[in-house]
C-alpha cells in the first residue's frame, strides 16, 4: 500500500520547517535582503525577543536561514535566506495568492 502524500518524508519534513505562527514571516521578512536580529524585530514587532531567538535557532537548523556572526565591538550578527530557503518564495506567493481567494466573497 502506498503512503498518502501527506506520509511521505519530504512533504512532512518541509511543512515541519515551516510550521508555526512565525516562521512564515520571519522567512518573509529576510526574502532577498539580510538583516540584523534587531531590523527582523522591527518588521514582526508582535514577536517576542525570546520567540525570535528561538525560531531563527530552528530555521538555521533546518537550513532554512543562515547566521553569520562578525567578530566586531559591539557584536554583529546578520541573518539571511539559504539558497533552499530562497526556492519558497514562488511557493509562498502562490500561498498567499490562495489566501486571498479563501477570504474573497467569490469563495
Amino acid at each position: 500500500m502506498s503512503k498518502q502524500f501527506w506520509e511521505q518524508k519530504g512533504f512532512s519534513k518541509a511543512i515541519k520547517a515551516i510550521s508555526g505562527k512565525w516562521k512564515a514571516p520571519i522567512l518573509y521578512s529576510l526574502h532577498s535582503r539580510t538583516l540584523r536580529f534587531g531590523e527582523i524585530k522591527k518588521t514582526i514587532p508582535e514577536i517576542t525577543h525570546k520567540i525570535l531567538s528561538q525560531q531563527l535557532k530552528e530555521l538555521e537548523a533546518d537550513g532554512l536561514v543562515t547566521r553569520t556572526a562578525f567578530n566586531e565591538i559591539p557584536p554583529r550578527v546578520e541573518y539571511c535566506l539559504t539558497r533552499h530557503a530562497n526556492e519558497l518564495a514562488p511557493i509562498m506567493g502562490e500561498l498567499c495568492k490562495w489566501g486571498d481567494k479563501l477570504n474573497s466573497p467569490d469563495s
